[in-house]
């Protein structure tokens, strides 16, 4: 068993909205890494780098991916930094990986400056740049498709990953 596609970007590069319409095209689940380990660990992701640490929050992200990957067959949306964790790459293998790609001004248009992202809690513009800067040679590294997402409206940008799924 192996999800139909799986999604990796940074926050605000549409995996979760882009995901969930191509799974509904396709009529598959559709699943978010994110979503799973909250529901896990009975609390939202913020509280999770609060009370228990990014380590605590990277580990239990690494754990959920690798089981998903083993047990779900719909569309699934990994978290942007998921990719961050060597061994998840090497798991990324063999798999049908879409990598959204954004554009800073894009992205922080899409997430705000920070309301209920833990790591962009602190000079959210600058950290955010980083971390496009730090992650996206991992995101080309385990995609087998790259999408652009910027300046384009949802419809657009799934119609494109649906021809490419269907390639």
């Amino acid at each position: 068993m192996a999800p139909v596609a799986v999604f990796v970007g940074v926050m605000g590069a549409g995996k979760s909205t882009i995901g969930a319409a191509v799974a509904a095209e396709l009529g598959v689940a559709f699943a978010d890494t994110d979503a799973i380990i909250e529901d896990r660990a009975g609390k939202p992701i913020p509280d999770i780098f609060v009370e228990d640490g990014e380590p605590a929050f990277r580990d239990l992200e690494r754990r959920t991916v690798a089981d998903v990957l083993a047990t779900f067959d719909g569309v699934l949306a990994l978290g942007g930094g998921a990719i961050l964790d060597e061994g998840t790459r090497k798991l990324l293998a063999g798999h049908t990986v879409v990598y959204l790609s954004v554009e800073l001004a894009d992205a922080i248009k899409r997430v705000g400056l920070g309301a209920g992202r833990p790591l962009l809690a602190i000079n959210p513009r600058a950290t955010l740049r980083h971390l496009l800067e730090q992650r996206r040679p991992l995101y080309l590294e385990v995609a087998t498709h790259t999408v652009a997402t910027d300046g384009r409206e949802e419809a657009e940008t799934t119609a494109e990953v649906l021809t490419l799924l269907r390639r």
